[in-house]
C-alpha cells in the first residue's frame, strides 16, 4: 500500500470512528434542581435512573442550595441560560415565575392529578405538595403550642425557621403569618417571635439539621416530615404540631424553560414525574404527598392532613412588601 493510499485509509477509519461516537452520543437533560431534592437521599439520582432508562438521554442535575436562590440565578442568566427543566418551584414563586417570561407550556396531561384544589395550569406543574408546620421532639418538648399565634407569644420556646429571601419555606411561613394576623399587626408579631428564634436558615437542609443537632425545640418544616424519621429510622419521636389557624398549603412545581435545547425530552421528563412509578419515588425520598391517587406504603396510605388555609399566590409585590416588613421588625 502506497503512502497516500495509507493516509487515505487513516483518514477513512478517523471518520467513520467520529460518526460512530456522534451516533452514540445521547442528548443531555439538563435539570436545575434544589439540593433535598438531587442529593444522594433525595429523589433525583432513582428519578435520573428511572428516566434514562426510558428516554435514552442522559440527566444531568444542577444543584443550588434551596429553591430560591435556584430561581433568582435563573433569573440573571435569562433566555441563555442552559436548562432544560427547572424542579422545587412553588406556589408562592409561581406569580413571579409567570412574569419572569423565561418557562414555556408542556404537553403533560393533567387529568391525572388530585391537589387540594382544581389545577389547569399548563406551564407548571406540580409533582409533590404539603403543609406547612413545625416540628419538635415530644420527648423533650411536653407542651407544644396549639397555635401559631401561642408559639410566636411562647418565650420558652426556641425556634428556627428559614430566611423567606432565599427559601420557599421560609416564604411558606411569610404567608402564614401574613394569613393569621391583620396587616397592622404583623410587624409586632414578627418582633415577638424574633425574642425566640434561634437562627434564621438560609434553606431548609441547615435549619433541619440544626434542629436535629438539639439546637432548638421546634422547626419550621413539613407535616410529613415525621414520616420520613417513621419509615427510615423507625422513631416516632418527631411530631408535626396541629395549629388551630390550620396551616398554609406548599405545592411544589417543575417547569421547562423557553431556552430548552431539548423540549420534547423536557415533556417527557416533566410526564415522568407525575407517573405513579416516579410519584413513590418522590413521596419517599422528598417526603411529600403524591400529586395523583397512587399508594406508596402503609404509612403515607394513613396520613391525615391538617385543615387547610387557602393556598397563597402573592404577586412578586406583595411578597417584596411583606419581606419588607419581616426585615424591618427584625432589625428593631
Amino acid at each position: 500500500m502506497t503512502i497516500k493510499k495509507t493516509i487515505l485509509a487513516t483518514a477513512l477509519l478517523i471518520t467513520l470512528s467520529n460518526a460512530g461516537a456522534y451516533a452514540a452520543a445521547k442528548p443531555v437533560l439538563t435539570v436545575y434542581g434544589y439540593d433535598s431534592f438531587t442529593s444522594k437521599w433525595g429523589p433525583g439520582p432513582e428519578l435520573k435512573t428511572a428516566f434514562e432508562q426510558k428516554c435514552g438521554c442522559e440527566v444531568n442535575f444542577v444543584t443550588f442550595e434551596d429553591a430560591v436562590t435556584m430561581f433568582n440565578r435563573l433569573r440573571l442568566q435569562g433566555k441563555k441560560a442552559k436548562v432544560d427543566v427547572v424542579v422545587g418551584l412553588d406556589n408562592n414563586l409561581l406569580p413571579e415565575a409567570e412574569n419572569s417570561d423565561l418557562f414555556d407550556s408542556n404537553k403533560v396531561k393533567l387529568n391525572t392529578l388530585a391537589l387540594p384544589q382544581k389545577w389547569d395550569n399548563h406551564t407548571f406543574l406540580p409533582y409533590d405538595y404539603g403543609q406547612y408546620a413545625f416540628i419538635y421532639d415530644n420527648q423533650k418538648l411536653k407542651n407544644p403550642p396549639q397555635s401559631l399565634k401561642e408559639l410566636v407569644d411562647r418565650q420558652d420556646i426556641k425556634i428556627i425557621y428559614q430566611d423567606p429571601r432565599t427559601s420557599t419555606v421560609g416564604r411558606g411561613l411569610l404567608a402564614w403569618m401574613n394569613n393569621v394576623y391583620p396587616k397592622n399587626d404583623v410587624a409586632e408579631a414578627w418582633k415577638r417571635l424574633a425574642k425566640h428564634t434561634v437562627t434564621v436558615g438560609k434553606g431548609w437542609s441547615e435549619s433541619y439539621g440544626a434542629f436535629l443537632k438539639g439546637e432548638s425545640d421546634m422547626v419550621l418544616s413539613y407535616n410529613t416530615s415525621p414520616l420520613y424519621h417513621q419509615i427510615n429510622e423507625g422513631k416516632d419521636n418527631y411530631v408535626a404540631a396541629p395549629f388551630a389557624e390550620g396551616h398554609i398549603v406548599q405545592i411544589e412545581l417543575a417547569a421547562k424553560t423557553k431556552s430548552a435545547l431539548h423540549p420534547k425530552l423536557a415533556d417527557q421528563f416533566l410526564a415522568f414525574l407525575i407517573s405513579p412509578e416516579a410519584q413513590k419515588t418522590i413521596a419517599l425520598k422528598n417526603v411529600m404527598l403524591p400529586v395523583i391517587k397512587t399508594s406508596v406504603n402503609a404509612q403515607y396510605d394513613a396520613f391525615k392532613p391538617f385543615a387547610s388555609l387557602p393556598v397563597p399566590y402573592p404577586s412578586d409585590i406583595q411578597s417584596k412588601a411583606q419581606i419588607n416588613v419581616w426585615q424591618q421588625a427584625l432589625s428593631q
